[in-house]
């Protein structure tokens, strides 16, 4: 006995049908393709599958009971093909990733470098935008993977939370501030600072936070890049305040930081998928989950 997967599918069809021009439609073959194929179908499993009525098609005892077995064996077929599929697409490809610089720069280097080591033919491509910006960028799939804080109002993105992230100040070496263990966010206020970018999702929670505190900051200047903010601090320009993450990216001679409180914020970060996305971006997702 030797059925085959075509004979399986027609069958099904048929079943479902109980019509060989229905089932024609479904599975794209002739009726007589479709006859011959129920025939050699019943001759190999040694009986009757459906009983031949003038108008339409009916199960036997024997075919109704076979009908399950037939969709689960067809299903399991589909399934191990998409699998292998799935693992094939992952060794070739591009993957286009949008993330907060924060995350570009202090949590995908290591990334990157593992999954360049599991999967050497998949090129990505990273860019280091705001927040807003990965939203749409993942929204109009010109990313396949954002890493950024909760998107609002986007209910045609996921997020997944992978990791959590809190305020520093940061001050040039001998500051009085550094004489503590941690820093009040109401004592920014004594001291010139130094901002980030307006826009950036991390600037807008320090605007509202000093204003829930009632304070305002006696913003020096304004830099748009995380690496200008520490130089000038570093030049005893004023202090700032970032993301603990970032501290990796300009930490250098001449600045040092604290804990923010009072209050202590936890800033949730993650990755953002459209409801579509590919295998290989999937398998970039799972690596993020083990190393973040």
């Amino acid at each position: 006995m030797n059925p085959s997967i075509q004979q399986l599918r027609v069958f099904v069809a048929v079943a479902h049908s109980r019509s060989l021009a229905e089932a024609s439609e479904r599975v794209h073959l002739s009726q007589p393709a479709i006859s011959i194929a129920l025939r050699k179908l019943e001759e190999n499993v040694g009986g009757a599958l459906f009983a031949r009525t003038s108008r339409q098609l009916a199960l036997t005892p024997e075919g109704d009971a076979f009908l399950p077995v037939a969709v689960r064996l067809l299903n399991d077929w589909n399934e191990a093909f998409e699998d292998l599929n799935d693992q094939f697409s992952k060794q070739r490809g591009k993957v286009t990733v949008a993330a907060l610089p924060t995350l570009a720069a202090g949590l995908f280097p290591r990334v990157i470098k593992l999954f360049h080591e599991a999967y050497p033919r998949i090129n990505l491509s990273l860019h280091d935008v705001l927040a807003e910006q990965i939203n749409q960028m993942v929204r109009e799939g010109r990313a396949d993977l954002g890493l950024s804080v909760p998107p609002s109002d986007a209910d045609d993105l996921t997020f997944e939370p992978v990791l959590e992230d809190s305020y520093v100040a940061v001050c040039p070496c001998g500051h009085p501030l550094l004489a503590q263990s941690a820093v009040a966010w109401s004592q920014l206020a004594a001291y010139p600072f130094i901002g980030i970018n307006r826009l950036s999702s991390s600037r807008q929670d320090i605007d509202r936070i000093m204003q829930s505190v009632g304070e305002r900051l006696d913003i020096l200047c304004d830099a748009r890049q995380i690496a200008t903010v520490g130089r000038m601090v570093a030049a005893g320009l004023g202090i700032s305040v970032l993301p603990s993450l970032s501290f990796r990216q300009i930490a250098t001679d001449g600045i040092e930081h604290r804990p923010l409180v009072e209050p202590t914020i936890r800033r949730e970060l993650g990755m953002i998928l459209s409801r579509r996305h590919p295998p290989s971006a999937s398998a970039l997702c799972q690596l993020i989950r083990d190393h973040a």
